[in-house]
């Protein structure tokens, strides 16, 4: 493998021709029936949109309160990608290309990686981004055991400056998809946003809250759980770019409240989660909509770690006693994309052997499956614990499982009090998250490796952490994606999560913002952004 790009988003790739065709939406698997449409997945036709006009704030609901933005810290920020632009970004064509680097290729097949940065580069304190910037920042992650960048950082054996520009990186072993982890969000585990090294000497540990980095934009308020205000930076390395003055994000939790807010115009894009928001959108002919479904999606995690999920007939149980059907009807304006796999059909990750192990609705054989459970002395009370966003689908859950004999007690948390108290500290039985994807490494690692950062349910098998290991080390296409189809197989089979739909991911704006550029995920590049009228 030598400078060409490595292939690491095939499964959006082979979807592109899809996101063009406003004809081509999502089959329901039970009916038949077609479903949400992916449109502008990558943003919009930037060659359409005319001369972008320079000035400007937009205003920006984002569906939750960031933790921080420092790279090394487990979280969701939106912003953080208008105060950093990373080294590397993923396309839509299935590449990593450089973006703030200027190349990066290996000379021996995925062991050793050269990164040469662009000349010139400056944080917006003026300090030049260089090779012991990336340095100092890489290091960061290798000594953050938390770090959501964690399975790249312990990847590295060693690293180093060959000159101001270039930076060596030697692995532990071959990885050929090491470039893809200076592509990612924050929220996926990214290398490649880059602190400026005298912000971090001077903030040390309040550096989430002060940041300096090379992006578009830079921070100059942040009000807790009401808005983060940044402006221009002037010495942006784009030139003419970025071309609004400011950014200014507000948290807005309440699903209602955010399509409210974005339908009223007290904000100009919401960053939107759920699929209310989507469907009514695609209606709504004042707004524009950047959707595709990606890969992985909504799903329940099961707690291995205790009763009774550790048990293989329980979580069949609530697979087979969840009607996905009735759930599109009650709580998906019959708009559901459901998910039966790690992976979307169109990926060449994905296998049909994947879909036919996951077990079919049959709430019969649910029932015998607890009724033997709790034959043999187990409890079937559990604690389905969501967000209050969730709490209809959590009643929806409760009242399903409990036709099979499964009692469920829904608790709902706040954001803030959901991810400390729930997911991080591992205090649930079932739990809701959406995991959409836009690369699989390192995701896919996080969610269903052993000690994964995302993975949450303390899910294991040594066979899917080799498969996984061998589908990042290799450079072969057709080994990788046999890898990730022979993870998805294991993955249904131990019924490691509860699949339940495609993510709704979407970004939606009103008609009179242009320039989006985004990932599927949601994660946008703010520069080329820019209002008309």
């Amino acid at each position: 493998m030598s400078g060409a790009p490595s292939r690491v988003l095939p499964a959006l790739a082979a979807a592109i021709g899809l996101l063009a065709l406003a004809a081509c939406g999502a089959a329901d698997v039970r009916t038949g029936e077609t479903r949400i449409q992916a449109v502008n997945a990558y943003g919009g036709d930037r060659s359409a949109e005319g001369t972008p006009q320079p000035g400007g704030t937009l205003r920006i609901g984002m569906d939750r309160e960031p933790a921080s933005f420092d790279p090394t810290v487990q979280n969701a920020n939106p912003a953080a990608f208008a105060v950093y632009d990373t080294l590397m970004r993923l396309t839509p064509d299935g590449t990593t290309q450089p973006y703030l680097a200027e190349s990066m290729d290996t000379p021996d097949d995925g062991r050793t990686w050269r990164m040469r940065l662009r000349p010139g580069v400056t944080f917006s304190d003026g300090t030049p981004l260089d090779a012991d910037a990336v340095l100092l920042n890489v290091q960061r992650h290798v000594d953050a055991p938390s770090t959501p960048a964690r399975t790249a950082a312990q990847s590295i054996a060693s690293m180093r400056a060959l000159d101001p520009l270039t930076v060596e990186f030697a692995l532990t072993s071959p990885l050929g998809a090491f470039p893809a982890v200076f592509a990612q969000p924050i929220f996926a585990g990214s290398l490649g946003m880059i602190i400026s090294p005298a912000a971090l000497e001077q903030q040390g540990d309040a550096i989430g809250e002060h940041p300096v980095g090379a992006g578009p934009f830079r921070l100059v308020e942040w009000v807790r759980d009401s808005r983060i205000v940044l402006e221009r930076n002037p010495t942006y390395w784009q030139q003419g770019m970025p071309y609004l003055d400011g950014l200014e994000f507000r948290p807005l939790s309440d699903t209602e409240s955010r399509y409210a807010s974005i339908q009223n115009g007290d904000v100009d894009v919401i960053l939107a989660a759920y699929n209310q928001e989507l469907v009514r959108a695609l209606q709504n002919p004042d707004l524009a909509v950047y959707y595709g479904p990606g890969d992985s999606g909504e799903l329940l995690y099961f707690n291995f770690a205790r009763a009774p999920f550790d048990d293989r007939r329980m979580r069949e149980a609530v697979v087979r006693a969840l009607d996905l059907q009735a759930l599109s009807a009650s709580l998906y304006n019959n708009q559901l994309v459901p998910a039966q796999s790690l992976f979307g059909e169109t990926s060449p990750y994905h296998s049909a052997q994947a879909t036919q192990a996951w077990p079919a609705f049959d709430q019969e054989r649910a029932r015998q499956l607890v009724a033997e459970y709790r034959a043999g002395g187990g409890s079937t009370a559990v604690a389905l614990k969501t967000t209050t966003a969730r709490g209809q689908f959590g009643e929806f859950v409760q009242a399903q499982l409990a036709a099979v004999g499964i009692d469920v007690d829904v608790e709902l948390f706040d954001l803030a009090r959901y991810s400390a108290e729930v997911v991080q500290s591992g205090d649930f039985d079932l739990t809701t998250t959406v995991s959409s994807f836009d690369t699989p490494f390192p995701p896919v690692q996080r969610l269903l490796g052993t000690g994964g950062s995302a993975n949450y349910g303390t899910y294991s098998n040594p066979q899917v952490d080799a498969l996984l290991a061998e589908a990042a080390s290799t450079g072969d296409e057709a080994r990788r994606d046999a890898a990730y189809q022979q993870v998805e197989l294991v993955v249904n089979e131990d019924l490691a999560v509860c699949w339940l739909s495609r993510a709704y991911l979407a970004t939606i704006t009103r008609t009179t913002v242009k320039g989006v550029d985004r990932y599927p995920s949601r994660e946008m590049f703010f520069a080329t952004l820019w209002r008309s009228g």
